[in-house]
């Protein structure tokens, strides 16, 4: 077969690959096979495979995904596009950087309606799902030619027929007590919620323990669907509701006890952006939370009990004053007290409900202007709506520099809060 690759004799310059116009109103699936291989151990400066959205209309590129990790095989990213009314196209950088001895090449981009984390194993990269190798039990794919398969069921639930494949995990190779397979798949890229729906087969001489897990980028796991014990010989369908609003990998886990255990088997992994129970997936999206207050306050509000502490203004560049943080012309926040006579002035800012048992990462700039004692003079505070219960989260600890900085603060709160 054949592949593409970076031409390397141009050195430090970026090798571009565009695709036709494409347009799909529907979402779909981007899947990228591709490699990066080098022969120095570290560099400094590695080679980089970046993949870009250029959206008609628009003035820039967005970067959907990089990778600059060299390994030994083939490679597969998937990437979710979401629905548009826009034409687009894909475009494929390579970045040589200082490294003389890496390649970068591209073996096949994909792109299928639908999204990233269905899959019904029929084609042999297995939409991009990957097993955890264990030395004794691991997820195989079962199915195809009956003669030269391990194949342990009959038939398989797309196609219904001893040729359709499967993925399927079995107890026979146990040599601990409660050994685990993990089936990966994709991590998801945009944020996402609904139904995600499986079906499953499951024999069980001694007891298996079949999960099903989100797990985050910090590794954090959460366990969204568990097998009741019934035993369903025939294809099961499992319908879980499932909330991603951030990068996350759904983990197939099955545990045996014994040898004699049985065995799992899993097709057709599907996702509908309608909960199961038929309600609409209002996914929260993070971007929505924020705001830089170049057209207006976003989600965010000011209590009209309070005095009106913060204005918007926009100010010309000059020798005192930065400009706004975003484009250095456009609009920022400011809270002055010159606008008040009154002493003890607090000018308070909320923003917008955030869903409880999320991780968030708040980013913001402040700069400050003449302030002789800091403490205290700009805080940021965690308001959980039911118990009008207050937390302060930061608050403003060196001097005034009159210059941009940029403050981040995780947070984690089991109810819906405001910041």
């Amino acid at each position: 077969g054949h592949y593409i690759s970076v031409d390397t004799s141009y050195e430090g310059e970026k090798a571009v690959l565009s695709s036709p116009e494409l347009y799909s109103e529907e979402w779909s699936c981007v899947r990228l096979i591709y490699q990066i291989a080098t022969t120095s151990e570290t560099s400094p400066d590695p080679a980089r495979l970046n993949l870009y959205l250029r959206q008609e209309g628009e003035s820039f590129d967005r970067l959907l995904w990089s990778a600059k990790e060299p390994s030994d095989s083939w490679l597969i990213a998937s990437l979710d596009l979401t629905n548009s009314t826009k034409k687009y196209k894909i475009v494929l950088e390579g970045e040589m950087r200082q490294d003389k001895s890496a390649s970068i090449a591209v073996f096949e981009i994909k792109i299928t309606p639908g999204y990233c984390i269905e899959c019904d194993f029929e084609e042999n990269h297995l939409c991009g799902f990957v097993n955890r190798w264990n030395p004794n039990v691991n997820w195989f794919v079962g199915g195809g030619n009956i003669r030269n398969s391990q194949s342990i069921l009959p038939k398989d639930h797309t196609l219904n027929s001893e040729l359709g494949h499967y993925m399927y995990v079995d107890s026979v190779y146990v040599k601990h007590f409660q050994e685990v397979a993990q089936l990966i798949s994709p991590k998801t890229t945009v944020p996402m919620s609904g139904c995600l729906s499986f079906y499953y087969q499951l024999k069980q001489e001694s007891s298996i323990v079949f999960t099903v897990y989100l797990r985050d980028t910090s590794g954090f796991y959460e366990e969204i669907w568990k097998t009741d014990s019934a035993l369903s010989a025939d294809w099961a369908l499992a319908e879980v509701d499932f909330n991603a609003p951030y990068p996350m990998e759904v983990i197939f886990e099955v545990a045996f006890n014994s040898a004699k255990g049985g065995y799992v088997a899993l097709d057709d992994i599907s996702f509908s952006p309608v909960y199961c129970s038929n309600q609409t997936g209002a996914p929260f999206n993070p971007a929505e939370a924020g705001c830089n207050f170049e057209e207006d306050l976003c989600n965010f509000y000011q209590d009209h009990k309070d005095s009106p502490g913060w204005s918007r203004v926009k100010v010309k560049r000059n020798v005192y004053r930065a400009g706004d943080h975003t484009t250095g012309f456009g609009y920022y926040l400011l809270a002055n007290t010159k606008f008040t006579s009154q002493p003890g002035y607090i000018g308070r800012l909320y923003g917008p409900t955030l869903p409880g048992n999320l991780q968030f990462c708040l980013r913001f700039y402040y700069a400050l202007y003449g302030f002789f004692k800091m403490s205290g003079t700009l805080a940021v505070y965690i308001f959980e709506e039911n118990h009008v219960v207050q937390e302060k989260i930061w608050s403003v600890l060196d001097s005034p520099k009159g210059v941009w900085t940029q403050a981040e603060i995780s947070f984690k709160k089991p109810m819906p809060c405001k910041v």
